[in-house]
């Protein structure tokens, strides 16, 4: 009886799947599909549902899918019976379908990092013939490697940038200080937070040193061989190991598992840009791990509503027509949807995301609200 019974309800929780899915469905979508090479788990979402991160809860309604995770081009959607998607196999000859296209995301998979400080990293003191750059093939000096091994390869890395809530993402000199004025000059893109807590230091890799030998006599530094081409290393860059591939190559989009008090998650950065991101673009956000963020969470990206003069009523007023703070004599707007991003790679307190699709630029100091946002 009891065996029964819940062999009803799996049947009704099935039914119930499937109206959802069929309520989820784009309008005329084709009875079939066959993935191709290029193609993207969001991008072939997209062309079946209205809201593309909630790909994995529909093909898992459908037990007809071995793993749900990994299709290949050549597998055969079919969107005919009942609305389900079942997937016919095709070869197994190439590498499965990600969400995103790795190479968008590649450089900050494996060059970039988070880190809470760097000034106990050793660093590169000098360059062979006193140089002012070196590159591949040359010899660099460090401290603090003391306990290095001959053949040990470490990755040099800058860092480049500073994260903290209620300023601008600021950029750094070659010791990775504070470059002057800096703050002042960005103040104004920064949406106010009174915490301005410390998020972390972005290290961006620039070479990889191959371990030569420890100091000698007199001598102070290690000696390194610069070993990979990339960009010219100069005194005060830092070293660390190098690590076996610590991050993902499979994304799979999903909703937010917990969200932060409204506005404490924001775009801190847009990556070899100035303020504004479009589809394909890198942004770092203002949470990570800590704020159960992972990889593939899904967010929309919102213009915080503008604090307008009101003209009508306060005609003379002298205040600036558009603030991030309300006051007298202002008018609150509505706020405006700009864009979807998907997160990539996660650390602590920060997260890289690729803007995936949107209406309008992605902006330092947008908000991010779950995808299913309406204001």
């Amino acid at each position: 009886m009891f065996k029964h019974f819940r062999t009803v309800l799996a049947a009704a929780a099935l039914t119930v799947a499937t109206v959802a899915v069929a309520a989820e469905m784009t309008d005329g979508h084709p009875d079939t599909y066959v993935v191709k090479k290029g193609d993207t788990l969001w991008d072939i979402s997209a062309r079946f549902l209205k809201k593309p991160w909630l790909w994995p809860e529909i093909w898992q309604a459908n037990p007809q899918i071995q793993n749900p995770h990994l299709i290949y081009p050549g597998d055969v959607i079919s969107l005919a019976y009942l609305d389900r998607v079942a997937v016919q196999p095709g070869p197994r000859d190439e590498a499965p379908i990600g969400a995103i296209p790795l190479s968008d995301i590649e450089p900050f998979l494996k060059d970039r990092k988070v880190v809470d400080s760097f000034e106990h990293l050793p660093y590169v003191v000098g360059l062979e013939d006193n140089r002012l750059r070196s590159s591949n093939g040359q010899l660099i000096y460090a401290l603090g490697l003391d306990s290095g091994q001959p053949g040990q390869r470490y990755a040099i890395v800058r860092p480049t940038a500073i994260h903290s809530r209620g300023k601008f993402n600021t950029d750094l000199d070659f010791r990775g200080g504070h470059i002057s004025g800096d703050d002042s000059a960005w103040k104004d893109y920064a949406v106010p937070d009174e915490s301005s807590e410390l998020l972390g230091y972005e290290l961006a890799k620039v070479g990889v040193g191959v371990y030569k030998q420890g100091p000698v006599g007199d001598a102070d530094a290690s000696t390194l061989v610069l070993e990979d081409e990339g960009l010219e290393v100069r005194t005060g860059d830092r070293l660390v190991p190098v690590e076996a591939q610590p991050y993902d190559l499979q994304f799979f989009p999903h909703v937010p598992r917990s969200l932060p008090a409204d506005g404490q998650l924001r775009v801190l950065a847009v990556a070899d840009t100035f303020t504004s991101a479009g589809p394909r673009d890198v942004i770092a956000i203002s949470g990570g791990s800590r704020e159960g963020i992972d990889n593939g969470t899904v967010f929309s990206v919102w213009r915080q509503g503008s604090h307008v003069k009101d003209n009508v009523v306060h005609r003379e007023s002298s205040r600036m027509d558009d603030a991030f703070k309300d006051g007298t004599g202002r008018a609150t707007l509505p706020d405006e949807y700009a864009a979807h991003a998907m997160v990539f790679r996660t650390f602590d307190k920060v997260s890289y995301a690729l803007v995936m699709e949107g209406i309008k630029p992605a902006r330092v100091g947008y908000e991010l609200k779950h995808p299913d946002a309406t204001y």
